[in-house]
């Protein structure tokens, strides 16, 4: 088993593809780090000579991945919350935050089970709710 920046690679994938494990690399960044490295993008992860993994672990080591970058979108969150800005407000509220509507959508933000009619209803309606309620 292949480990890089804390992570086990799975060995039968394919190289770019078993990169994008490790939180902070996507499908550019492993075929950056893959042409930089030299190794072919087409290879599978066990194939892995112990020199390339080398050469992967100490590009990818120059790109904040994992604990640091989680650690770095937090504080990022938590700035947003302490400033009172538009976006940490969602956050403390638990709402999207990059404009998604809300009225027919985002039921995992709102609360996925429960689900409730928000807005006006009719007397007959309403009555019909709070009889069964009693």
């Amino acid at each position: 088993m292949i480990r890089i920046a804390g992570i086990d690679l799975p060995e039968q994938k394919i190289v770019r593809f078993s990169l994008r494990y490790i939180y902070g690399i996507g499908l550019t960044r492993a075929d950056q780090v893959l042409k930089e490295a030299n190794v072919s993008p087409d290879k599978r992860t066990r194939d892995l000579t112990s020199d390339e993994i080398n050469r992967i672990q100490r590009i990818i080591e120059r790109f904040p991945t994992e604990g640091d970058l989680r650690r770095m979108v937090s504080e990022n969150i938590d700035r947003l919350k302490r400033v009172k800005s538009y976006r940490g407000m969602r956050h403390i509220a638990k709402l999207p935050s990059r404009g998604q509507r809300t009225r027919s959508n985002s039921r995992n933000a709102r609360g996925g089970q429960r689900r409730r009619t928000v807005g006006s209803m009719t007397k007959e309606m309403a009555a019909k709710v709070e009889t069964p309620a009693k």
